[in-house]
């Protein structure tokens, strides 16, 4: 038999998430907006269907969605990162062969199952249970590659009959998928190539296989040609060996006009650079280097300009908390300059990412690692028992003026104590 690939995608995810708490939305129109509710970035199918596209800007829509009773929400990554592990959970269950592509999409390895009828079979038992399990609906595309995997899971999504499945497993069934598929929609096949093949008359998946495999390279490079050889069924793209990311950033744009105060953007990147040291311990990494950055708005002509960007090279490769906020505010401090300038936009990027356990001394190092890696745990384990940050570093503070624009985010419920919902008998 030959080898088959599987991908899970959660239908609509973040709209999905919202409706397992407002089930009064299960049928209606839902619409979830991006940072600081600047547009549009997740719509249920009922607002897909309003003619409501993917990214269009909230205050261009608004009389739009207010006039068909759309219910809008801004992004509350904290449910949907807590949803999506729930959901790749009850995944590795029946798969234990998963790697988590993205927030709502995982590609399987399912060469230890031998029968297409047992696969389906346990392939919609799995599509089953997430959604009566977390309430996340999942549609699941099965295919002897990767891409082909990805378009049938597109399939499984739009025709209910396949149950949450769609198996491309002959020459026929691939044939029928591509010559169905728009060649935009292709994973793989950005705008810019997207165009480029229809001028060429290429409008399907189908007549995009037609053409020679020297065409495909002269004119798509070897990005495409992988892309074409995929579509007609030669696996090229393997499950990823890497079990963490080479580089971490957290960023955010400031609301209104932005920041210009010293201690207000301070305070964004120690929190950012917590946050990214919270995400190297999770993935047992460390960094060997930070990049601290925050710049001006590029639109406003009419105010001054300003743009920082500071590197901090580590002695010891780290992942302690108080070490890379601390340096990253000093790098702040050291690149500000005096003036009236709004910062728009702040982050923190991770550099330089091992594995902790592969880390080169320094024999002139003065900190005590040991007792640095011992507080981090304790200072995590406290803020998993009682809350994101409870226990912070000082610099982080409690102010609100950099946090994101949400006037319609819905609660934490799932990981906020204080937000549980509460069921009277």
């Amino acid at each position: 038999m030959m080898k088959l690939f599987g991908l899970a995608d959660c239908n609509n995810f973040y709209c999905s998430c919202e409706r397992v708490f407002h089930p009064d939305l299960r049928d209606k129109a839902v619409v979830v907006l991006s940072n600081n509710d600047g547009c549009v970035v997740a719509r249920s199918e009922e607002s897909k269907r309003l003619g409501i596209k993917m990214g269009v800007p909230f205050y261009q829509v608004r009389e739009l969605l207010e006039r068909n009773g759309v219910a809008v929400f801004s992004s509350n990554y904290n449910l949907y990162g807590d949803m999506s592990r729930r959901v790749m959970s009850m995944l590795s269950s029946f798969f234990p062969k998963i790697h988590i592509y993205s927030i709502d999409e995982a590609f399987l390895d399912l060469s230890e199952i031998d029968d297409v009828v047992s696969l389906t079979e346990i392939s919609r038992k799995a599509v089953k249970a997430i959604y009566k399990g977390v309430g996340i609906p999942v549609s699941l595309g099965i295919a002897p590659t990767k891409t082909l995997a990805k378009m049938a899971s597109v399939y499984a999504k739009k025709h209910k009959g396949y149950k949450g499945v769609c198996v491309i497993d002959t020459d026929e069934k691939r044939e029928k998928a591509l010559k169905l598929f728009p060649i935009g929609d292709v994973w793989g096949i950005g705008r810019k190539h997207s165009k480029k093949l229809e001028y060429h008359g290429v409008k399907t998946a189908w007549d995009f296989i037609q053409k020679s495999e020297g065409w495909v390279r002269k004119e798509m490079s070897i990005t495409g040609l992988r892309t074409w050889k995929e579509l007609r069924g030669e696996s090229c793209i393997e499950m990823e060996d890497d079990t963490y990311k080479k580089s971490i950033c957290t960023s955010r744009s400031f609301p209104d006009q932005g920041l210009n105060k010293i201690e207000d953007v301070e305070e964004a990147v120690a929190n950012f650079a917590a946050k990214c040291s919270k995400k190297l311990r999770e993935q047992h990494t460390v960094c060997g280097s930070i990049v601290v950055f925050a710049y001006t708005s590029r639109f406003r002509d009419d105010m001054p300009q300003s743009y920082i960007n500071e590197i901090v090279n580590f002695p010891v490769p780290t992942n302690d908390m108080q070490e890379i906020v601390s340096n990253a505010v000093d790098a702040l401090r050291r690149a500000w300059k005096t003036g009236t300038y709004y910062f728009k936009k702040a982050g923190v990027i991770a550099c330089n990412v091992c594995e902790d356990n592969a880390i080169q001394g320094n024999l002139f190092d003065t900190v005590d690692r040991d007792k640095q890696s011992a507080l981090s745990k304790i200072v995590d384990e406290i803020n998993m028992r009682n809350g994101q940050d409870t226990v912070r570093v000082a610099v982080q503070g409690f102010s609100n003026s950099w946090h994101m624009k949400n006037e319609y985010i819905s609660k934490q419920y799932t990981t906020n104590i204080k937000d549980i919902i509460i069921v009277k008998a």
